[in-house]
């Protein structure tokens, strides 16, 4: 869609941005128009090697604080037809997490900062998929004073955390028999075996009442093969984790009960992450809500974002915040009031504002500056 006069600024880019399709790993036409409007309001904007557009304002050379703020640009599929109906914009990604994002790069632009802050906002790529390409390649990069995560909390809502995340391939293989024998299918092993699991993990469950705190488990996908000798049933499963269990747990749990004939492979593999209300980036949002009429709202999530990625690595205060109602991530009918998006770009302009004014008034870290 062409720029029009009709919308402000931030409805304007999450139009354009909706209106391009983005895919995990087809993010180029997106990243463009990221880009583009980045530039159009004041930032030096590149794209980095694996796909990540940069936008960034203030110093970027040895700066005294360094803000990062981290959203993703890419979607999972699903055509949904673009379209503002009632202030109410439909389309893939318009909550996860184009919304976020635009409210970040706007909110970015309009405050003001300091001759020795960078703040640089990220459109990553590769979020929806396992591998987080976008954010473990910038993790790497930087090593930032404060980090805000671009993903769905409601205008009046602050993330706190989510929780990790495990995949299991799981294919069982026996030699083709009668269905009227006494031997039971690869599907009957395969089933037997995920029962025994299950019960495995209920008992880890037992008496928790929090889901955040359960581990969690979803069969993905499931099938079977007969090439009229060896049989093979398959199994695709999820599994979220809370702050007390490690993938590396449930991987020993699967592997404990591995039966003749099974192989199991596992991927995505990443740690649940929290941090708490007395964070800096949490307060910051929290006195921004409030700041704006609102009521702040502290979530934890049980999915994942990249929020996990990097939290451990940078140890710096974060949490994750943006407009959008998260339980709409991935339907058939992803939308976003545009009333919200433009609260969370007020609420953000005094937030980031505010971290600002804190972590200066800190003592500056010892760090050595080597200038290219």
């Amino acid at each position: 869609m062409s720029q029009s006069i009709d919308h402000p600024i931030e409805e304007q880019l999450l139009i354009d941005l909706v209106s391009t399709p983005s895919l995990s790993g087809e993010e180029t036409n997106a990243a463009q128009v990221f880009s583009r409007y980045a530039s159009q309001l004041g930032f030096s904007a590149s794209i980095d090697q694996v796909g990540n557009t940069i936008a960034d304002r203030g110093v970027t050379e040895c700066p005294a604080r360094h803000i990062v703020l981290l959203g993703h640009i890419d979607t999972v599929p699903g055509d949904i037809p673009v379209r503002v109906e009632d202030g109410i914009l439909y389309g893939r990604g318009s909550v996860d997490a184009k919304g976020p994002l635009a409210a970040m790069l706007v909110a970015a632009s309009r405050i003001d900062i300091p001759d020795n802050v960078r703040l640089s906002v990220v459109a990553a790529v590769g979020e929806e998929a396992a591998e987080s390409i976008g954010a473990n390649h910038i993790v790497k990069q930087w090593s930032p004073d404060a980090c805000i995560i671009g993903e769905p909390s409601g205008w009046d809502g602050v993330t706190l955390g989510y929780k990790g995340r495990l995949l299991a391939d799981v294919a069982v293989t026996s030699s083709n028999a009668h269905s009227a024998g006494p031997d039971g299918s690869a599907g009957d092993d395969l089933f037997a075996w995920w029962a025994q699991c299950l019960s495995q993990i209920g008992e880890i469950n037992a008496g928790i009442a929090s889901v955040i705190n359960q581990i969690q488990s979803t069969i993905l996908n499931l099938e079977t093969q007969n090439d009229g000798f060896e049989e093979t049933a398959r199994m695709t499963i999820g599994f979220r984790l809370p702050t007390t269990h490690s993938p590396q747990d449930v991987q020993d749990l699967l592997n404990s009960c591995v039966i003749p004939g099974m192989k199991i492979g596992f991927s995505g593999s990443i740690n649940a992450s929290m941090t708490d209300r007395n964070d800096a980036v949490v307060r910051s949002i929290s006195a921004a809500i409030r700041s704006i009429g609102g009521r702040p709202m502290p979530k934890k999530k049980t999915g994942t974002a990249d929020l996990n990625v990097v939290a451990p690595i940078w140890g710096c205060p974060i949490a994750a915040y943006g407009p959008g109602d998260s339980s709409l991530d991935h339907t058939p009918n992803e939308h976003i009031h545009l009333d919200e998006l433009s609260k969370s770009v007020a609420v953000l302009e005094v937030a980031i504002t505010n971290l600002i004014e804190e972590l200066l008034a800190e003592e500056a870290p010892q760090v050595q500056c080597i200038r290219h």
